[in-house]
């Protein structure tokens, strides 16, 4: 079933005041500050759209508050993608469903970036898959969308703190909309 627009909203309005599993952040002040940095940096509406709705999978479905503590692996990247298949472009779905893997490539390329990963995020990358090897991470970054995944994921590591002011969430459902195949 894909979601439609308003049904995205929905959700944010519904499930956005959640806690960001582990973080100082809900769920609605991590999307925004994902796109906010996404539109700060200069991105196009599609990439500031993936990181507006990276995370919408941990809305989707209710493990519980960190499941990662508890050695679950939510596949929040995967979960997402039937929602907006139809609903936005390959552009927006693949940086989404590559975030992940994303993290375990920085990981791999530049040595500081593990040392900086929020605790929650260290704990989800064990699960995850853990590190890629120099030929998994030469591997990811030919994938489509990957570069995009990259720079999603080093907005999605700074967002998470409370004190950032951002756009409100129909500021993001406006970019959405530019950029959707249907609204």
């Amino acid at each position: 079933m894909t979601l439609s627009l308003n049904d995205i909203e929905k959700l944010f309005e519904q499930r956005g005041g959640e806690q960001y599993t582990g973080e100082p952040v809900t769920q609605l002040q991590h999307a925004l500050q994902s796109a906010y940095l996404g539109e700060q940096a200069g991105a196009r509406d599609e990439l500031v759209t993936a990181a507006f709705l990276h995370d919408l999978g941990h809305m989707l479905h209710d493990l519980g508050e960190t499941p990662s503590m508890h050695g679950v692996d939510d596949v929040h990247q995967y979960r997402v993608v039937p929602f907006l298949r139809g609903l936005f472009s390959d552009v927006v779905i693949h940086a989404i469903q590559r975030h992940v893997d994303a993290k375990r490539y920085l990981c791999a390329t530049r040595p500081k970036y593990y040392d900086a990963l929020s605790e929650d995020s260290k704990r989800s990358l064990k699960l995850q898959g853990g590190i890629f090897s120099p030929e998994e991470a030469a591997q990811f970054i030919a994938e489509p969308g990957a570069p995009d995944a990259v720079h999603l994921r080093l907005w999605d590591d700074l967002a998470k703190q409370p004190e950032i002011q951002t756009p409100p969430l129909p500021h993001y459902m406006h970019i959405a909309r530019r950029c959707a195949l249907r609204t």
